[in-house]
């Protein structure tokens, strides 16, 4: 597994605790990394897409609700509301990787977290607001 890989799923499992406690991310992250291995590249990239979800998750949500439809941010899987906003997080950042990667990375790591359902509802959501976009 990649390194971004690696990163975007610790990211995730950040974001999962953050979301479920309400913590700001500088008080998950010396915990988080205390039990788990990575290099500094990995934990740079995972903590800024922290931070970047979570500086602007109420875009993220409102992006995600215009192309989600029947489905409220609330009522979403945790997993699944997570890896929507981290991968839109990418894809909204100036010089990262193309759209395409970003929702094959986020359907991967939404089959791995998720339900058997997540990897096609992240697709179909995503592709929606790549569309959205490019507009």
């Amino acid at each position: 597994m990649g390194r971004r890989r690696r990163a975007r799923e610790c990211a995730l499992q950040m974001l999962f605790q953050i979301d479920l406690t309400e913590t700001r991310p500088d008080g998950v992250f010396d915990e988080f990394w205390a039990s788990r291995e990575a290099d500094e590249n990995t934990r740079v990239f995972a903590e800024e897409l922290v931070w970047g979800v979570f500086g602007q998750r109420r875009e993220l949500d409102r992006l995600i609700a215009g192309s989600a439809e029947h489905w409220r941010i609330e009522r979403m899987a945790v997993v699944d509301r997570n890896v929507l906003r981290m991968a839109l997080h990418e894809m909204l950042a100036a010089g990262g990787a193309p759209p395409a990667v970003i929702i094959d990375e986020a359907i991967e790591v939404a089959k791995k977290f998720g339900s058997a359902d997540s990897g096609s509802f992240i697709n179909g959501v995503l592709d929606a607001i790549r569309l959205r976009i490019e507009q």
